[in-house]
């Protein structure tokens, strides 16, 4: 089941929190990142977000989260995270299209680490393009997709 998660709520945000470090430890090892900006993200910083946190809950347990923010008629999705416990179940596509069919958006767009290639192959397969990489300044070459509608 998936829904808006309250990230003012310091219970939630530190479950979130949990999540986000979890699946955002799996990704710095696949891009090889020793100094990776998302695991630093404080739990102060989630509990003041002005995003939109939608969760994927099997028996209660935030198992996904899909972070979105919507500027004028263009929506980005800023995170996309699953639980390595739960990798390979559906739940990022599950999370995707929630938000691809709950959002009127005429714009959406998304950025990962160019070397993952989950989370790329997950984009393209709901259309989204290739428009831009580039390299970070901690030592990851990204990648931006959007899909227009």
């Amino acid at each position: 089941m998936i829904q808006k998660l309250d990230h003012t709520n310091l219970a939630i945000a530190t479950k979130m929190r949990v999540v986000f470090q979890e699946s955002y430890a799996v990704e710095a090892k696949l891009l090889n990142a020793v100094n990776f900006p998302p695991l630093q993200r404080p739990l102060e910083n989630y509990i003041k977000s002005k995003t939109t946190f939608f969760g994927y809950h099997i028996k209660e347990i935030i198992v996904g989260i899909i972070e979105v923010s919507t500027i004028e008629k263009a929506t980005h999705i800023n995170s996309l995270v699953v639980s390595p416990h739960y990798f390979r179940q559906g739940i990022g596509r599950q999370l995707m299209k929630y938000v691809l069919q709950d959002f009127s958006s005429k714009v959406f767009t998304v950025e990962t680490g160019l070397k993952n290639i989950p989370a790329s192959k997950l984009y393209t397969s709901f259309h989204f393009k290739e428009v831009k990489q580039w390299d970070t300044d901690h030592g990851v070459r990204k990648i931006r997709f959007k899909l227009s509608r």
